[in-house]
C-alpha cells in the first residue's frame, strides 16, 4: 500500500469567487489551481435544507497540494469562500496516489524564471 503525498481540493463557488479561494489557498501554501467553469443543478428541497439559494453558474477550483497543508488550505476555504459567504463554497479533498510533472519547491527558492541568468552574470 503507497503513502498518499497529495490530495487534490476541489472548492465549488459561485461564479466570480474563484480568486477569492485562490488567494486563500496560495496563503496557506497552495501553489496554484485550475479554474472550471460549471453549472450547478438542485431542486427547492437541497435548496432548504442547506439554507442557501442555488445559483446554477458556478466555478470549481481544482487544488493539487501537498497533504501535509491540506487541513490548512481547506480551512482557509471555509473562512474566506464557505457556505456563509458571498461565495457560498463547498470544499472537499481527495486523495491522489501518483502524481507527475511537479518539481520540488521550497519557499526560500525563487522559481527558474527569477534566478538571473549564467549569461547576465558574465561580462
Amino acid at each position: 500500500m503507497s503513502a498518499v503525498n497529495h490530495e487534490v481540493i476541489f472548492c465549488i463557488v459561485n461564479t466570480g469567487f474563484s480568486e477569492t479561494v485562490m488567494e486563500a489557498a496560495k496563503d496557506a501554501g497552495a501553489r496554484g489551481g485550475t479554474i472550471l467553469n460549471a453549472r450547478g443543478t438542485a431542486n427547492k428541497e437541497a435548496e432548504s435544507f442547506f439554507h442557501i439559494a442555488i445559483q446554477p453558474e458556478k466555478e470549481i477550483v481544482m487544488i493539487l497540494v501537498d497533504a501535509k497543508i491540506k487541513d490548512a488550505v481547506l480551512h482557509a476555504l471555509y473562512q474566506k469562500a464557505g457556505l456563509d459567504t458571498m461565495g457560498q463554497g463547498i470544499a472537499f479533498s481527495v486523495p491522489v496516489e501518483n502524481v507527475v510533472g511537479l518539481t520540488p519547491w521550497k519557499a526560500e527558492e525563487k522559481p527558474e524564471a527569477e534566478k538571473p541568468s549564467k549569461k547576465a552574470e558574465t561580462k
